[in-house]
């Protein structure tokens, strides 16, 4: 039980969860390169660089296709609004998260079970940890895909089709999971272990927002 309080999932309905979707997948198709001036967020990141510029980049751990969204479409309105009220469930300030990712998972893509919160320095000096992700489901009628957490409680439950230990949470459109990758103490959280289950049959869009200790973005 403590375990599972720890993450503090959660559902969210989002009023205007129609435009949001819509919008959103819009975006999900826009493949633009940074602008020619100024320097990007993510020069040195490769895996993020490659999928901000819609190029593929062949992983075991990881088998999904996504982008960023960039500074200037994180102006809009609606990313604006999606992004204000992360900031209100979350208690973390707007400025303080990363850019949204859009990502979408194909039959039998997965995301094997992993860390949000960095190790490396690099990382750390652009914003601090990573304390707080929001995962946000953006389609339906899926079988499989669910979000996994090991590490939470002493359950069972179905990941991509197979019985295992731990909570899994089914994506279902307009729902949001919040859950947390250091503790009140700052120190990084082992137990926040998650991964994304196998989907067995239609197609798995979700966003994701990374929330750190400080402003840098």
């Amino acid at each position: 039980m403590m375990a599972q309080s720890k993450y503090i999932l959660a559902l969210l309905t989002f009023i205007t969860i129609g435009m949001i979707i819509g919008s959103l997948f819009q975006l999900a198709f826009i493949w633009r390169l940074e602008e020619p001036s100024g320097t990007s967020h993510w020069e040195n990141d490769k895996e993020a660089s490659l999928l901000r510029h819609g190029l593929g980049m062949k992983s075991d751990v990881r088998t999904s296709s996504g982008m960023f969204l960039s500074s200037e479409e994180r102006k809009y309105p609606i990313i604006e609004a999606i992004e204000k009220r992360i900031a209100v469930f979350s208690q973390v300030p707007a400025e303080n998260g990363e850019l949204i990712q859009v990502l979408r998972y194909e039959t039998n893509q997965f995301y094997r079970p992993h860390h949000d919160y960095f190790s490396d320095t690099f990382n750390l000096k652009r914003g601090g940890q990573r304390v707080a992700t929001m995962l946000m489901y953006l389609s339906d009628d899926v079988e499989g895909g669910e979000t996994y957490f090991p590490m939470a409680g002493s359950g069972e439950c179905s990941c991509g089709g197979k019985v295992v230990k731990g909570l899994c949470v089914k994506p279902n459109k307009g729902d949001a999971v919040l859950f947390w990758s250091t503790g009140l103490d700052g120190e990084t959280d082992p137990n926040s272990l998650h991964g994304g289950c196998a989907v067995l049959r239609g197609e798995k869009w979700s966003a994701t927002k990374w929330m750190r200790q400080k402003t840098s973005f």
